[in-house]
């Protein structure tokens, strides 16, 4: 198999340390538009990534038009849990760590939610900041209200109360058309 990694193209996480470990808000929401898209139609077509991160997004530096690479840690999606993580463990779900199952759509919510927060916030969240997210009481100087309120939604420790992959996309930050590239 060969993978392209096309010019002027570079990994997410290359591309935030050039603008100093973070993007603005409405870069964050053009690059998790299509980070999510991405996410919903391989689960629409029963692959199960597990490894959605900075390092497995390829951006265009121009058009900033992105890609979901590396299906090494991927797996077919299915209905019964999965009792093996594979993938990064910043980005491993709560239920897994506490139960040691988890399953692959509310698994895959939760690594798009650190994955928009560490696009926005610099950093994977501590766990004051995971608590105050728990709570829906999470702010940050600088992010809207709608922003926030998507990690709250996507990044909450039970997994059956976390926004459902297909319905991210619907969300308000997504219809803020005001926000800045």
């Amino acid at each position: 198999m060969v993978l392209e990694y096309p010019s002027p193209c570079e990994d997410l996480y290359a591309f935030t340390e050039s603008y100093g470990g973070s993007i603005s808000e409405g870069l964050a929401r053009v690059v998790m538009q299509q980070a999510t898209q991405a996410a919903y139609m391989c689960c629409r077509n029963g692959v199960l990534h597990r490894d959605i991160k900075l390092e497995n997004l390829l951006i265009n530096k121009e058009t900033h038009k992105v890609k979901l690479i590396d299906f090494g840690c991927g797996d077919l999606l299915k209905k019964l849990p999965y009792d093996t993580f594979a993938g990064t463990l910043e980005y491993c779900p709560p239920e897994f760590e506490e139960t040691g199952e988890y399953n692959g759509k509310p698994a895959t919510v939760w690594s798009l939610g650190i994955l928009l927060f560490v696009l926005v916030c610099e950093d994977f969240p501590n766990p004051q900041e995971l608590h105050m997210i728990n709570e829906n009481n999470f702010s940050k100087a600088g992010l809207s209200d709608e922003c926030c309120q998507l990690i709250s939604c996507c990044l909450q420790q039970k997994p059956e109360l976390r926004i459902q992959l297909k319905e991210i996309l619907l969300h308000e930050w997504f219809k803020d058309t005001n926000l800045e590239n």
